[in-house]
Formats: C-alpha cells, sequence, structure tokens
C-alpha cells in the first residue's frame, strides 16, 4: 500500500513539474493592435506589430499580407523594442499594395551583443482605409533569431481588421429615408 502510495506521489510531483516547465517555456507571441479598430474608410490606422514573453531575441523578419480592397499601405518604422539593447538595422522589402503586401520587414541587433528579452513593439505600418470590410492582417516568411543565431519558435497570433463607412455616409442615408419618408407622406395625403 505505502509504494502505490509513494509512486503515485512521485507521478503527482513529475506532473506538476512537467506542467510547470512546459508553462515557462511557453513559445513567444507575435501579434497586431490596429489603432483604431474598427477603422473608418478614409482615415489611417496605425498597426503596431508586438511581441509578449521572448528571450534573448537579436533579430527578425517577417511579412504582412491585407486585403488591397480595404486597406492600402503607406509606411513602415521601426519599433522600440529590439533597440533597447543596443544599435540595430531596420527596413523592409517594400510594399506592394496591388498584392496587399509588406514584404520582408526586418530588424537586427549590431555587433556581439546579447539579445533583448521581454515584450514590446517590433514595428509600426500606417494604412489609409480606402475601403469597407474586413480584412485579415496575415504573417508569412517568419524568422526569429537570438544571439547565437538560431531560430526562436514564434505563435503568430491573428487579429482581422474591421473597416466601416464614414459617418457621413450613414447620415446621408438617414437623411435620404427621412426624404422618401416625407415624399410618400405627401403623396398619400
Amino acid at each position: 500500500m505505502k509504494s502505490w502510495q509513494a509512486w503515485n506521489n512521485r507521478l503527482l510531483i513529475a506532473l506538476l513539474l512537467g506542467a510547470a516547465s512546459a508553462q515557462a517555456s511557453a513559445a513567444p507571441v507575435l501579434s497586431v493592435s490596429a489603432t483604431p479598430n474598427p477603422a473608418v474608410r478614409g482615415s489611417t490606422v496605425d498597426l503596431s506589430v508586438l511581441i509578449a514573453d521572448v528571450s534573448d531575441l537579436y533579430g527578425y523578419q517577417f511579412s504582412l499580407s491585407f486585403d488591397p480592397s480595404v486597406l492600402r499601405a503607406t509606411g513602415v518604422t521601426e519599433g522600440a523594442f529590439l533597440g533597447t539593447g543596443g544599435s540595430t538595422v531596420s527596413g523592409d522589402g517594400g510594399i506592394d499594395n496591388a498584392a496587399g503586401t509588406v514584404s520582408f520587414i526586418y530588424n537586427t541587433l549590431v555587433g556581439p551583443t546579447a539579445g533583448v528579452s521581454g515584450s514590446g513593439t517590433l514595428a509600426h505600418i500606417r494604412f489609409d482605409v480606402i475601403g469597407v470590410g474586413t480584412t485579415p492582417l496575415t504573417f508569412a516568411d517568419a524568422l526569429f533569431l537570438d544571439s547565437r543565431f538560431d531560430a526562436i519558435d514564434v505563435r503568430i497570433e491573428s487579429t482581422p481588421l474591421q473597416a466601416v463607412p464614414e459617418p457621413e455616409a450613414y447620415l446621408m442615408l438617414g437623411v435620404g429615408l427621412v426624404g422618401l419618408a416625407a415624399l410618400r407622406r405627401r403623396r398619400a395625403g
């Protein structure tokens, strides 16, 4: 009986330690935050590309795709996160609004230094809202490296952006409906 109980206790401890180490080594998360979301057609949207819970990040690259009938990319700037570790070099491979892509956004620390750990903003992408609808914001070509140039596994979370008509469009629709109702009353009376 005692050996069975001791075995159960060891199994329980092993399971608890395994669960704790799995939580401690959870993959960093790559995500986006759009301001504002929903966005109004005719306005601009600032998209922040965020990393959470990363250790020893030395450099990264990724591409982002979007619906070109809803958004038009106008610029990419470096986020502050990687720069906290020293000098950086950043850029992008280009914006293709016809295809709906911003290709090979990259940033890397320069020289022999440790990578950055924690959470923060990797990049900012500015969009003009040119249409109405919901567009997925999809990552591709993602590569994250530590200071030994080993790959860091990153979990990607995708959040869609919703674009809505300008408030004036709703106002004009409402005025038109009121006018139609008045015209119907006049003809009926």
